[in-house]
Formats: structure tokens, C-alpha cells, sequence
């Protein structure tokens, strides 16, 4: 009886939890398909007379086919070189260890806790005055801001993997680099997953380093375009809000795509 009571109790609150984190969506997506008019009168409620008008203008406002290459683009160069560097540097501060080798690792985890805008006015001022480095300035720096959690987290995975792998790697003539890229790198696809995951999702998302970096018309990513429908005497938030619905379709898709390798990447590091 008492455990079918915390059953209960269990199930209600993850309810609970469950609409609360899906309330924000609904308004995203219910208030994207009302007139600007009928969102002031009637924000939470379901809309009365449902309008796709918003879509179509939003896809305009946003010239979102340039906007989404440029999104694309920086995440994707930015990801792929994250993963590259971050899981070379974190094997070779794992596998030689000596003192030198354990204070870079100490410093990668300390930049960490280094808030950014500890570090945005110099952003600013080096970066931010360079027209030509826009896009090229910005994956830059995303790779050096994503490195450090990215060292981290395969800095830990690879503990589990033995050095004896290693050394019948070495014996059998192959090179340091070899070894990595066809013995190591291929065991760490759960940390990948979650490297590629975290870092996708903070490189699409971000508003601040985007707006202080890129100055140049025709290299604004998605978040950064978002903000043409806020003037300063008018909030056009029925195409805002259409327009969040269309950029947040990518990720959903990249999430579906490796949902099977997320889900296997947990149930691993549980196991571990």
C-alpha cells in the first residue's frame, strides 16, 4: 500500500514537472498562430481563429535560408573542431602523465569556472573592430570557450579505457596518432555524442558572443536575426514567436537523429 502511495506521489509530481517545462512551448507555439492583436487579449488561451500568415513573413523577415546556412555553419565547423581538439588533447593529457601535463588539465578546468563577461570587453574591443574575422573570429572563439567542459569530459572517459590497449597497439608498430584514431577515439563515441550534443546546442542557441563579434550584413546567425522583430516602439511578436518555432525545428531534428546515441551515451556513463 505505502509504495503503490509513493508511486503516486512519484507519477503527480513528474506530471507536474512535465507541464510545467512544456508550458513555455505551448505558449511559444499556440501564440505563434494568432494575430499580433489576439496575443495581447488572449496570451494563454488557445488561439480562435488559427493563422498560418505568420510563417511565411517570419520566413522572409528572417531571410531564414541565408540565416540557417550561416547558423549551420559556425556549429558545425565550431562542433567538429571542438571534438577534434578536445579528445587529442584530453588523450595526450591523460596518457603522459607528469606534472607539467597535470597543471594544463588543472588550467583547462579552471577556465571553466571563468565567467564570460569576465572576458567580453577584450572580446570586444581585439575581435570587434575586424570586419574580415565575423564568422571566422567567432568559430575561434567558440572552439577555445567550448574546449575546456569538451578536455573534461574526455579527460574522464578515457581513464576507463586500460593503456594495455595502448601498448599492444604500439607493439603491433602502429603510431601515437594511429593508436587515437583507430583504437581510442572509436571507444569514446558516448563522450562524443554528449560533447557534440551540449556544444550544438549552446554554439545554436547563443545570442551575446554572436551580437558582440559579427558586425558584417549577411553573416547573422538565427538568434542574432530574431532580434529585427524587436524595434524600439514596436514588439512584433507573432512573427517572433513563428520565427522561434521555425529555428528550433533544426535541433529537434539533430536530437531525433541521435537520439539512439544520446540514450546509449547515458546508460553507459550509468553503467560506468
Amino acid at each position: 500500500m505505502e509504495s503503490k502511495r509513493k508511486k503516486t506521489v512519484i507519477s503527480f509530481l513528474g506530471y507536474v514537472l512535465a507541464i510545467i517545462w512544456l508550458f513555455p512551448f505551448y505558449l511559444m507555439i499556440s501564440n505563434s498562430l494568432k494575430t499580433k492583436k489576439e496575443i495581447f487579449n488572449n496570451t494563454l488561451g488557445l488561439p480562435k481563429d488559427l493563422t498560418f500568415d505568420n510563417y511565411p513573413q517570419a520566413f522572409a523577415d528572417l531571410d531564414f535560408t541565408k540565416t540557417l546556412l550561416n547558423s549551420l555553419i559556425i556549429t558545425v565547423i565550431s562542433v567538429i573542431l571542438i571534438v577534434a581538439l578536445s579528445s587529442l588533447a584530453a588523450y595526450a593529457l591523460q596518457r603522459v602523465k607528469s606534472k607539467f601535463s597535470n597543471v594544463v588539465f588543472m588550467m583547462f578546468v579552471a577556465a571553466m569556472l571563468i565567467p564570460f563577461q569576465a572576458v567580453m570587453i577584450p572580446l570586444v574591443t581585439i575581435f570587434g573592430k575586424i570586419d574580415q574575422l565575423n564568422m571566422a573570429g567567432l568559430i575561434f572563439m567558440y572552439v577555445g570557450f567550448g574546449s575546456s567542459m569538451s578536455i573534461f569530459l574526455y579527460h574522464g572517459a578515457m581513464k576507463a579505457i586500460p593503456r594495455a590497449l595502448d601498448e599492444a597497439a604500439i607493439i603491433d608498430g602502429a603510431s601515437r596518432f594511429e593508436i587515437f584514431r583507430y583504437v581510442i577515439f572509436p571507444m569514446l563515441k558516448p563522450t562524443t555524442v554528449t560533447v557534440a550534443l551540449l556544444n550544438t546546442m549552446w554554439i545554436w542557441n547563443d545570442y551575446l558572443l554572436p551580437s558582440l563579434v559579427i558586425n558584417k550584413e549577411g553573416t547573422q546567425t538565427i538568434p542574432l536575426k530574431m532580434f529585427f522583430f524587436f524595434g524600439e516602439y514596436t514588439k512584433q511578436w507573432h512573427l517572433a514567436l513563428a520565427g522561434l518555432v521555425i529555428a528550433i525545428i533544426p535541433v529537434i531534428i539533430f536530437y531525433f537523429i541521435m537520439q539512439k546515441q544520446i540514450i546509449a551515451g547515458v546508460a553507459d556513463g550509468a553503467v560506468k
